[in-house]
């Protein structure tokens, strides 16, 4: 059985990121530290059982951590050991806490002072979640508070979605904003929206007996970004044209111009100011932000919440030719490191969710993936023309976990009605073969009951 999952590198050396070549030290130890297990990244979750993987996870700490409390184990990504524990094991966690950026949280009234938070009215707020409402608050805040210290023109609301960030910068800030989504529904709702808005707020002012000509909406536009050059143009034409009136633009005319005459939308003699913002930008859209605010002079600013990490694409896949997301830097594409789409995917874990599941939810998760590892036995096994297929069951699994969360109320005869049809819609189409999922996985001991899930 193979042994060489041992951790490397050294716990106590800190990391900075001061100079270009302190940097680089970092990247460096990081890559070198996880390249060793790039076998074991890149492993997709579902496939645990039918590629044997725990047999490359050394024995020792596999004999430690099988008999751990479910608690110390949700533990283990923020970096929390036992010292009970093997030495290699500790090593380990403790090399990957240290590598980690850091997370502490800034004082925002000592980073920017003056900052503070207008709380939304139910006008503006309405449709928020209370996640969504507290972000648009304290984010839009942010931005008004470096766009009037730059003295911008225009903001640039980039994956702008149904246009609650543009909204609360437009009518309650006050700015001039031009709204970006690729999808033509999000810009739809955003226009009707503001449409909305504007009657309350021009209602208000009337009472006040204020004139409502300096009321601006923000302006919807639908658009795939996929390029910096894309990006830049959009961004000047909220420079160059005053549509405080059209609230809804067409990217049709923009898409046939040439790369080229692109390039040169970016240089004019007015020295504007312009701010890149977004919340929630998805994938390749942040890193396209950011190489925007390298390459035009006329964007002052970026400010910008990422989002769904594990959609950049990456250099060295199938994509070749196509300005990658992953990695931006000479730096780190120096290095050699490729992550891959399930490396991604774990990136993305939220150390911090692990630690606040209880017992019941941890052991609940553990149990899905392995349900759901077990099920892929099966495929491979009896249907492996499912399998070619790249089948979508863990997004159904989701779906079903939140269905019966929502269903958690009802009485128990209910629930089980529900949880029994929708399990048969999930794994429909094995029949033929009804016992091969229980056989199969009564080889892995405690998952031997899971066929009883759909009633068999």
């Amino acid at each position: 059985m193979a042994t060489g999952f041992r951790g490397n590198g050294s716990s106590s050396c800190k990391y900075k990121c001061d100079t270009a070549a302190n940097t680089l030290q970092w990247i460096k130890a990081i890559a070198d530290f996880i390249r060793p297990y790039s076998f074991l990244i890149n492993a997709p979750v579902v496939n645990f059982f039918k590629d044997r993987l725990w047999e490359a996870v050394d024995e020792e700490w596999m004999e430690c951590l099988r008999k751990e409390h479910v608690k110390n184990l949700l533990l283990i990504p923020s970096g929390a050991v036992q010292e009970y524990w093997p030495d290699s094991l500790k090593k380990f966690i403790r090399t990957s806490k240290s590598l980690a950026l850091g997370r502490e949280q800034a004082d925002l009234q000592m980073v920017l002072p003056g900052w503070c938070i207008a709380s939304l009215n139910t006008v503006l707020s309405q449709g928020m979640n209370q996640k969504k409402k507290h972000e648009v608050e304290v984010l839009s805040a942010i931005i008004s508070l470096i766009a009037s210290d730059l003295k911008s023109h225009a903001i640039v609301d980039v994956g702008a979605g149904q246009g609650y960030l543009a909204q609360v910068l437009s009518f309650h800030y006050k700015h001039s904003v031009l709204a970006i989504d690729a999808c033509s529904h999000h810009g739809n709702v955003t226009s009707a929206r503001s449409e909305r808005i504007k009657k309350y707020y021009s209602a208000q002012i009337r009472k006040s007996g204020l004139e409502t000509n300096s009321l601006r909406l923000p302006k919807a536009m639908t658009f795939h970004v996929l390029s910096v050059d894309a990006l830049k143009s959009l961004a000047n034409m909220s420079l160059q044209d005053d549509h405080a009136d059209k609230t809804s633009v067409t990217g049709d005319d923009l898409e046939k111009t040439s790369r080229q005459e692109l390039k040169g939308l970016c240089s004019s003699g007015k020295e504007p100011s312009l701010v890149l913002a977004g919340l929630h930008a998805c994938g390749d859209l942040s890193m396209i932000m950011l190489r925007t605010f390298v390459e035009c002079k006329e964007v002052k600013a970026v400010i910008n919440i990422g989002c769904c990490y594990n959609l950049l694409s990456e250099y060295g896949s199938d994509n070749e030719g196509v300005q990658n997301g992953f990695p931006m830097s000479f730096g780190v594409k120096s290095s050699g490191l490729f992550l891959g789409k399930s490396g991604r995917d774990l990136a993305c874990q939220s150390a911090e969710r692990w630690r606040n599941l209880e017992n019941e939810g941890g052991v609940h998760n553990f149990e899905l993936h392995a349900f759901r590892a077990a099920f892929q036995m099966v495929l491979y096994k009896y249907y492996p023309e499912v399998v070619a297929t790249f089948p979508s069951v863990g997004r159904q699994g989701k779906a079903l976990r939140r269905r019966k969360k929502r269903e958690a109320a009802l009485s128990s005869q209910c629930h089980e009605d529900k949880l029994e049809a929708s399990q048969s819609d999930l794994i429909g189409g094995l029949p033929d073969n009804s016992n091969a999922f229980s056989h199969t996985i009564s080889d892995y001991g405690r998952y031997g009951l899971l066929w009883n899930l759909d009633g068999q």
